[in-house]
């Protein structure tokens, strides 16, 4: 069974993009830092994060996105991560100055709540350098393919939450560039 899709809104609206209707904004049930917006699947330890970060200095676009996965692994104590592919989509964009995405597909073992065996967690990565406001846009989905809480999800269901993933890269859309002041 298919999930409605809706734009949805984050920062107030300055950014949208299409998401599944039946996600949890984790704002309703814990505090949430400022820069961020973070959606939580209803059905499994899937996650999406949004975060407005400064431009990194790095040049080259695969150096940039492969220097914010870096952080995440660090971020999450992650043992061996791994980065299995970065892609650099053609701008399609007509009439919209929202830069395109950087994709970075990679994978993190990472050990949760003093568990001793890590989680093997998916990670999707979207860069989007707004080059002229010094601001970088990372959008990262957390998937659980291996995890000893239950909350991994199995590859049939992988394969959805990447179409969801490519789904949101490709509407994710700039409306107010005011928000990068």
């Amino acid at each position: 069974m298919s999930i409605p899709m809706i734009v949805r809104d984050f920062f107030g609206g300055a950014i949208t993009a299409s998401t599944r209707t039946d996600l949890i904004d984790a704002a309703d049930i814990r505090q949430v830092p400022d820069t961020q917006e973070v959606l939580l699947y209803t059905n499994s330890s899937v996650s999406i994060i949004v975060e407005i970060l400064e431009r990194v200095e790095a040049n080259d676009p695969v150096e940039a996105v492969r220097f914010h996965f870096d952080s995440v692994a660090h971020d999450n104590c992650a043992q061996s991560p791994i980065v299995e592919d970065v892609i650099l989509p053609p701008n399609d964009r007509q009439n919209d100055r929202t830069p395109s995405a950087i994709v970075l597909k990679g994978e993190q073992k990472v050990t949760k709540f003093n568990r001793t065996t890590p989680d093997s967690v998916k990670i999707l990565m979207a860069l989007y350098r707004v080059e002229d406001k010094a601001t970088d846009i990372v959008v990262t989905f957390n998937i659980p393919v291996a995890s000893t809480d239950g909350g991994a999800v199995d590859p049939t269901a992988y394969q959805v939450v990447e179409s969801e993933f490519d789904q949101f890269t490709r509407s994710f859309k700039i409306k107010d560039f005011s928000l990068f002041i």
